[in-house]
């Protein structure tokens, strides 16, 4: 299968919605609270895709994931308890899913890659991230892909895991 990593349009906002309807139902099934509080929504993906950092994963003409994709661009990051292994420049991945139908074959792994690319592109050494504490599948992910665990950093009021990993040329 031939996958493509590029920014999302508005007009993409109905199936990459979906995606992540999906994925707020598997964290709710695997008991997680993680995206259970309305968050993330539409308006949230619109958001990110007005400001350039809405990313999809495509196979042929199909959406199958979703990520956004920041750079140097998450407060929350700057109180963090524990130490970042960096303090340059950096890229921030949220609200990486995939669709349903593509799970178990490693496209996680494939996103991550090309957003380590994206920030490779931009001069940019250092991709960060965060889950909830309870979402062992993406902790186990970021952990096999050469992430490290770096503390703990707060959204809307609940602590999640922060790691990072440091990219070389």
């Amino acid at each position: 299968m031939n996958y493509n990593f590029r920014k999302a349009t508005l007009s993409e906002i109905d199936p990459i919605w979906a995606i992540l309807q999906q994925a707020i139902q598997r964290r709710k099934e695997d008991g997680s609270a993680q995206w259970q509080d309305g968050y993330p929504n539409p308006a949230v993906v619109q958001k990110d895709i007005e400001q350039g950092a809405g990313f999809v994963l495509v196979a042929g003409k199909t959406i199958i994931g979703y990520s956004a994709v920041l750079i140097n661009d998450e407060p929350a990051y700057g109180n963090m308890e524990g130490k970042w292994l960096t303090n340059d420049d950096f890229v921030v991945m949220h609200r990486v899913a995939i669709s349903e139908n593509y799970l178990g074959k490693g496209l996680a792994k494939l996103m991550i890659k090309n957003i380590e690319d994206f920030a490779l592109s931009n001069n940019i050494f250092s991709v960060k991230a965060d889950t909830n504490f309870d979402n062992l599948p993406m902790m186990r992910i970021f952990e096999s892909q050469g992430y490290t665990y770096c503390g703990e950093v707060y959204f809307r009021g609940s602590p999640r895991k922060a790691y990072e990993k440091v990219l070389t040329k």
